[in-house]
């Protein structure tokens, strides 16, 4: 055993799944990494490249080229749509229910009734039809805008006039009554009723929500904690791995979406921060499972802002490279992604993207890892390679790495 350390490039993926026309047609074409190199050839990610990012694409673009020595290979995702969340999920060896897909407005009725049962003063905002709850003059409940329309709620607050700690009780409530991927609850401080309410956006006359970014809510003492649906932390690697006294660390948005007893959790949005508390958990762990989300490539292509999303990778490139030099011999590191968001495709949404698996380990060049059915062989590799039980789903790879 040594170091699993994962990093999970949020939305950076490698091409859109065989589905697509079926499923998402709007996605029909998309390659998040294959068109931001196309719009920017001047990209540059070397360390990227060598761990076989270009194989993982299948193709070469301009002087981006394969690597020889590159351990890689592809993942379809075998979760509902393309999301964060369950992308996640996934990754940690589970199968998520198939949700409900449920604009706001359809559940309305059911979610103020259940917050008026449990002694909340609930009022509505907005016409008929595109309506949110305002909750106790401090908090909204609406549609998430940044997710597929319909398969994730917010709960958004004013942390000076709520705990956090009641916030996620309120966020429960709306959860015991929804059937939608998530519900997400979350709060900054120095953000007013006012400054929600001013951030309210309508889409295709059916989904209302509170716009985040816009209204200020992530810029000062932001908490969030992500309430899914259908969710087992017990057939999961890292509750298993817990009650194998086994160390997990988690960074960035996996420590708010994936749950574990380890308290070695460091959220968190800033790359270069991130990356800095990777290197020193690394540095400070000689055995455990170490994961890592990058969001801001993800906030990037909600943005539909190559410029910025280049940025974000040309950063962790580089401080990826930097991480290198610390994994001994027995090592494990995966650079992958969750889902796509190709931000040349015409939507500011997700796509649904098999993502690229790009391996290394000191000592081990030129392995191909197949194109997986599921993001779930990671967690399985990971349990495998901790000699601890199966997650609910997976297949190791660990034997086509042949790791002795």
């Amino acid at each position: 055993m040594g170091r699993f350390v994962v990093i999970v490039l949020d939305s950076f993926g490698a091409g859109a799944m065989g589905d697509v026309s079926e499923v998402r047609p709007r996605d029909v074409g998309s390659s998040t990494a294959g068109h931001i190199i196309q719009e920017n050839e001047a990209i540059h990610l070397p360390t990227l490249e060598k761990l076989g990012l270009m194989n993982a694409l299948g193709y070469e673009i301009g002087r981006h080229k394969f690597s020889k020595e590159a351990n890689y290979g592809t993942s379809n995702l075998a979760h509902y749509g393309a999301d964060s969340f369950l992308g996640h999920q996934e990754i940690m060896g589970t199968t998520p229910k198939v949700p409900l897909i449920q604009p706001f407005n359809q559940k309305i009725d059911e979610v103020e009734e259940n917050l008026v049962r449990h002694g909340y003063r609930v009022r509505r905002v907005g016409e008929k039809g595109t309506q949110i709850l305002v909750v106790n003059e401090l908090a909204t409940v609406g549609d998430n805008l940044e997710t597929d329309y319909g398969q994730v709620y917010n709960v958004s607050a004013c942390l000076d006039l709520i705990s956090f700690e009641k916030l996620a009780q309120l966020g429960h409530v709306v959860r015991e009554v929804v059937q939608v991927s998530r519900v997400i609850t979350f709060g900054g401080q120095q953000v007013t009723l006012a400054d929600l309410l001013k951030a309210i956006k309508i889409k295709n006359n059916e989904i209302a929500g509170v716009d985040a970014p816009e209204s200020g809510v992530y810029n000062h003492g932001y908490q969030v904690v992500h309430l899914g649906y259908g969710i087992d932390k017990n057939v999961q690697t890292p509750t298993i791995l817990d009650k194998a006294e086994i160390q997990v660390s988690f960074l960035g948005k996996v420590a708010d979406i994936i749950q574990t007893e380890s308290k070695r959790l460091f959220p968190g949005v800033d790359s270069d921060k991130l990356f800095d508390d990777l290197i020193q958990e690394v540095k400070a762990i000689e055995n455990g499972f170490i994961a890592l989300n990058i969001q801001e490539t993800d906030l990037a292509g909600h943005a539909e802002d190559v410029k910025r999303y280049s940025d974000r990778l040309e950063v962790s490139d580089r401080r990826i490279k930097e991480l290198l030099p610390y994994l001994s011999e027995g090592d494990i590191l995966i650079v992958m992604a969750d889902h796509g968001n190709d931000p040349t495709i015409g939507h500011s949404n997700h796509t649904r993207e098999k993502v690229p698996l790009l391996i290394y380990s000191p000592g081990i060049k030129g392995r191909y890892i197949g194109e997986r059915e599921t993001l779930a062989d990671v967690g399985a590799s990971v349990a495998e390679y901790f000699h601890v039980n199966k997650p609910q789903n997976g297949t190791s790879f660990l034997k086509k790495l042949i790791l002795n």
